[in-house]
């Protein structure tokens, strides 16, 4: 009896993890492949017209940018709430009508690349409304940065007012962000949130990822990595060394971006600067990679196409 509850059990996990290797290969045996939409700065100040401009210029495939709210409800294009940073100011957007809000320095840091700046003389934070109208065609992958109600309706009455539901995509980190653009307006593709992605590691690594439908269109994550090269090494301990280095190898797994890709979910790593993480994310099957030198990665392209 005991021979033939063996025999049972192994033939069930075996044929599990048969068909799970099968359609984590081939996904749309199960699932019906998403259709792509679209497809993916630090040379000049951030979430500027002027930066948009020179990432379009060159072609950049997409703009990614981040939106806030002012307290007469003009949603803004800034990364940071708080414009201490940004502009010297410390005052929340939130906080101030569109017309008082302060120009950027003309010098910021690059978050992603250690002991660089960026400058320029464009220092005007700008509307989302105008992003839209310079850029009718252009993919924009919107980072909705507060938790706010308010923000997350007029960003979508905005997308449905440009007729850009077909070429944007939105949400946070946060699943609460992300459930609450979802419900707002489903026409527009969602990004995976913090929560999402680790289920979908999950998934993954006990082999129920292609047994399960996805809603989400664009998954994009951080290399783990380029935090090593943001910090000085003797500022960290074995510890924080460790815990980067395994989620690294966790998080970069071809076979997940593969099979993704496969149902029509797009692969975007960020913040990239250099040709080293732009060759990484591709050999990997990334669909692309997002950088603050956007002319870095179109010759970084080029070479690889003439190679």
């Amino acid at each position: 009896m005991s021979s033939a509850v063996a025999f049972y059990l192994l033939s069930t996990l075996g044929g599990y993890l048969v068909t799970s290797f099968l359609l984590l290969k081939y996904p749309t045996l199960l699932h019906q492949r998403k259709k792509q939409r679209f497809l993916s700065a630090g040379e000049n100040l951030e979430n500027t017209m002027t930066a948009f401009q020179h990432a379009v210029t060159i072609g950049t495939d997409m703009l990614e940018l981040d939106c806030h709210i002012t307290k007469d409800e003009q949603v803004v294009v800034s990364h940071d709430e708080n414009l201490k940073r940004s502009t010297g100011v410390n005052v929340n957007i939130s906080d101030i009508k569109y017309c008082e809000l302060p120009p950027y320095l003309g010098k910021l840091d690059v978050t992603f690349q250690r002991e660089c700046h960026c400058e320029g003389k464009d220092n005007r934070i700008p509307l989302l409304k105008e992003v839209f109208e310079a850029f009718p065609n252009t993919p924009i992958n919107i980072d909705i940065k507060v938790n706010n109600n308010m923000l997350i309706k007029k960003v979508s009455e905005l997308v449905k007012q440009y007729k850009r539901e077909h070429i944007t995509v939105w949400g946070n980190a946060s699943y609460e962000i992300v459930k609450k653009c979802y419900k707002e307006n489903s026409d527009i593709p969602i990004l995976f949130s913090l929560q999402r992605v680790l289920l979908i590691l999950g998934l993954f690594f006990t082999g129920l990822l292609p047994f399960v439908p996805i809603r989400e269109q664009f998954f994009e994550i951080p290399m783990p990595s380029i935090i090593l090269k943001l910090k000085e090494p003797h500022t960290m301990s074995r510890c924080q060394k460790f815990l980067i280095w395994l989620s690294d190898i966790l998080l970069m797994r071809k076979a997940l971006f593969d099979h993704l890709t496969a149902r029509g979910i797009q692969v975007y790593i960020w913040v990239l600067n250099e040709e080293q993480e732009y060759k990484r994310a591709f050999d990997l099957g990334a669909t692309g990679v997002m950088t603050d030198y956007p002319t870095k990665l179109k010759d970084f392209l080029i070479n690889c196409s003439a190679a």
